[in-house]
Formats: structure tokens, sequence, C-alpha cells
């Protein structure tokens, strides 16, 4: 049998809120033995030894009730002598009181659930071994030595034995399952308390702005980049109407998801403005969850990155001019020493096939200037494409039929034309310079998403690109033709990408082998 409880129930909270309460039980009980019991039946066998032990158990329930006795006992040793002390001085009291019929068997029942609950282990079980003896042995003198009991009555006071340890055995599982559920709770509160610090640490430490707002208005939370960004040194516990009027009017209207830009606070910076919860702003039930983007910060890391990426963009340039230059001033000085005319022609010819390489890559980074000036249009893609087709063959057949088209005549693409004719010019002219050059080698099809957007396909049937070549695509000045600037693919994509448009490269298909590009946006603009 086990002497103590364990170490977690001699500091757990719960048990010793419950041993109190069962505490305050067993003081009522003692002094109504005291005060009420001979008024009550009580004790009329022995009235001396009943009112001595009714004050005996007055004394020693306020005695063991005091903290200073689990200190000096502990709490496991406490919780046995307080058991005993019960049945003990219920055993007398049901002495002096007639035996089992005065219903203090039913206070014993009581007792024992409430030892049950309170202790853990096999102590609930000893407990109700200890009234157990007690009363069969109270009705074994009553019917040998006082003669008073009869036989039927072992019948009864057997079940009332048996209904003890089944109370016992019930209350030690309820006890078992409520530690086990405070462990639980007390397990999942540290974790939630862990993950609260942890999502405040993060909130604090965002460069976005975020402010709760109650649904009447009152600013429930904000974090440190909310006030820095409206300029405003205290938000919390203050009317968003009173911090930032247009802020306030913003939340109370319907607002998409994508939110709106404002010049918002003392600082009269320019944010993005979202709203989240709530049901949609403020004056409805639920908290409101607020946003703030600084979109002057965003543009000015964009603009870094912009002058980074211009930074390589002239360094690759000057590497890549520098041979066609190089190329140029070297036939020039041949040019002048060379008298044959067919070396001079050859010479001349070098010149003019570099002079239109740097010609062509200058025009290339002039296009990167232009992505920001999109003129988007509804262009019928069918006809846009046939007369790309006919710029491709220019006039004869043979070339022309290298190219094949399915698409409805109904679709239609929203973009800018010069970029679209820009991008499309640059796949179909790739895809004809690696297909076969067979009737349909190089295919455009298109098809309508559903959902408001078109996908346009150009595939070709020649080698397609190994995995070096697909990881470098769509970088600049990557190329694997020899008169290539290495810009097109990479141009291509950011005049889509200025559009809204995706371009990208499909996934190797056994049963479309070549290089399958996807160029996907809206339908209109």
């Amino acid at each position: 049998m086990n002497t103590a409880l364990s170490a977690d129930a001699e500091h757990d909270p719960a048990r010793r809120k419950a041993l109190r309460y069962f505490n305050v039980f067993r003081l009522v009980i003692a002094g109504v033995f005291f005060v009420l019991g001979a008024r009550i039946g009580l004790g009329f066998e022995a009235p001396r030894l009943f009112f001595a032990t009714s004050l005996a158990y007055v004394l020693i329930v306020l005695a063991l009730g005091f903290p200073d006795a689990e200190r000096r006992l502990g709490f496991g040793r406490l919780m046995i002598l307080q058991g005993v002390v019960d049945v003990a001085i219920l055993a007398v009291v049901m002495w002096t009181s007639g035996g089992y019929q005065s219903g203090i068997p039913v206070l014993l029942m009581i007792v024992l659930a409430g030892s049950g609950l309170v202790t853990e282990g096999r102590i609930a079980l000893f407990m109700a071994s200890l009234a157990t003896i007690a009363v069969l042995s109270e009705n074994l003198w009553r019917a040998y030595v006082d003669g008073k009991a009869e036989a039927g009555d072992f019948f009864q006071v057997g079940l009332t034995c048996l209904s003890f340890f089944g109370i016992a055995l019930v209350a030690r599982l309820l006890a078992q399952r409520a530690h086990a559920n405070a462990t639980l709770a007390a397990a999942r509160g540290e974790a939630l308390a862990r993950q609260e610090a942890i999502n405040a640490q993060i909130i604090r430490d965002m460069r976005d702005g975020v402010i709760v707002v109650r649904a009447d208005g009152i600013v429930r939370h904000a974090n440190p980049s909310a006030s820095t960004l409206l300029g405003v040194a205290r938000i919390e516990g203050r009317p968003l109407q009173e911090i930032d009027p247009a802020l306030a009017e913003f939340c109370r209207a319907d607002n998409d998801e994508f939110g709106q830009m404002m010049t918002l606070g003392q600082a009269r910076r320019l944010l993005r403005c979202r709203v989240a919860g709530g049901g949609g702003g403020i004056g409805v039930e639920g908290d409101s969850l607020i946003y703030l983007t600084d979109l002057e910060d965003i543009e000015r890391h964009m603009q870094q990155l912009k002058l980074a990426s211009l930074g390589r963009l002239t360094a690759s340039m000057a590497h890549e001019i520098r041979n066609p230059l190089s190329a140029v001033t070297q036939a020039a000085e041949l040019l002048r020493e060379e008298k044959r005319g067919d070396m001079q022609a050859r010479l001349a010819r070098i010149i003019n096939d570099n002079a239109k390489r740097i010609e062509r890559m200058i025009r290339d980074v002039l296009a990167l200037g232009r992505r920001e000036h999109t003129q988007p249009e509804a262009l019928a893609l069918a006809e846009f494409i046939a007369e790309l087709f006919e710029a491709q063959g220019l006039g004869d057949e043979t070339e022309r039929a290298i190219f094949a088209a399915e698409v409805a005549p109904t679709l239609t693409l929203g973009i800018d034309r010069a970029h679209l004719h820009q991008i499309l010019d640059n796949l179909l002219g790739n895809a004809r310079r690696y297909c076969s050059g067979a009737a349909g080698a190089v295919r455009v099809e298109a098809e309508d998403t559903g959902d408001g957007r078109v996908r346009v396909h150009v595939v070709d049937d020649g080698p397609g690109l190994d995995a070096e070549a697909r990881a470098h695509l769509f970088e600049p000045f990557f190329t694997s033709h020899a008169k290539g600037t290495g810009l097109g693919l990479y141009i291509a994509r950011e005049l889509a990408e200025a559009n809204g448009f995706s371009l990208e490269l499909a996934d190797d298909d056994p049963a479309r082998p070549g290089a399958h590009f996807i160029l996907t946006g809206r339908s209109q603009p």
C-alpha cells in the first residue's frame, strides 16, 4: 500500500483546494454531532462517550486543518491520518447511536468518496477496508455480545460494505481521470503560453503595423511598428477615430482583401491598409485586425534592388559588348590593310554582323525601360498570332507552313500590344531556330482556364532543353546560340510580369518533345 502521495500530488493545487473543502465538510459534521447530536437521536446508547467523541472530532479536525499540520506531517501522511480518524470517529458514533440503522454508514460513504477524490493510489481502498472492518465489527459485537442484531442484518451490512469498495473504486478512477486532465490542461496551457509569447514577439518585431480594434472602435492592442508608422506615441486604449479619422472610416467601410493605399497619421506616410476579422469592420460583434504596410519603405527597398540589378546588368553588358567591339575594331584595322575585294567583303560582313549584335543588345535593354509603361487592351488572339506567323514566314509558303495555330477566334488577351508582340516574337523565333523545320513543327495553342484567364502554349518539336539550360534559361545573357544576346527570354518574362502575366517553361513531356513555353494571363485588361 502506498503511504505517501507522489511528488505531483504533493504540489497539486487542485488537490489542496479539494482538501480544504473536505476539511470544511468534516468541521460541519463534527459541529452537528457536538451541538445537535442528542437532538437528532444520536448517541442515545452512550451519551457521555458520544459527547466526548464529538468534542474530540471537532478538536482533531481543527488541529489537522491548519497549514502547520501539513507542513509537519506532509500531505500524504496527513491524508491517511485524517481518513483513519474519520473512520474511527464515525464507527464510535455509529456504535453509540444504534448501529448501521442510524445512517452513519451513509456518512462513511461520503467520507470514502471525498478521500478517494483527494488522495491517489490505493489509499482509497485502504480506507474502504477500514470502514468495512469497523461496520462488520460493530454488527458482530451487536449480534453476539449485545444480542440486539438479527441474522438478516448481516445481509444489509454486507451490501453496505460492498458499497464502500464500489464508491472507493469509482472515486479513485475519477480522481485519476481528473488528475490526467489537469496534467494535460497544464501542459497545453504551458504550450499555449509559449506560443502566445512567440506570437507576441513576432508581432512586436514585425515591420508592418498591426492594430487590434474592438467592436466599439477602441484600440485593444497595437505593435510598436503601428505607433511608428502613424507617428503616435500611444495607441492602445484610445478610440481609432481620435488617432486617425480616415483610418477609422476605412475600417467601417466594406473593404476587399487587397486593402487600399492611404496617407495616414501625423507622419503622413503612404501606407497600404488592410482590415481582417470582425465581419469586415468596426461596429459589428468581434475584433477587427488592421495591417499597415509602409509603401515608402518597400519602394526604397525596390529601388535598391533595381539599382543593384542595374549594376549587374551594366557590368554584364560591358562584358558582352566588349567582344563584338573587339571584333569590329580588329576587322576595321584589317580592312584598311586588305587590298583583295573578297577579303574586304568578308571583313565588312563581320563588322556589319557585330554591329547588328550590339544594336540588338541595346534594343533589348531599352525594352526593359519600357516595361513599366503598359497600355493593356483586349487583343483578338487568333488574329494577332496569324499576323505574327506572316511576319515570321516573310511571304514564303514553305516557311509559313512550319507554324501552326489552334486558337479559338473568341479568345482575347488583356495585354500591351507591343509587349505581347515582343514576347511571342521571341518565343516563335527560338522555336523556329531549334525545330525540325517540318510542317507544323512550331505550334501555338490557347485555352480558356475558366476563371477569366487564358493560357497560351508555344511548343516546338526540337531536341528540348537539358537540366542545366532549364536552370539558367531566364537569366540575363544566358544563351546557347552563338549569335544570341541572352536577353530575349529574360526580357520576355520581365514584360509578361509587367502586364501581370506569367511566362514559364513546362516540364518535360515524352508525348510532346521539344521546348514548351506557357504564357498565362487575364483575358481582359
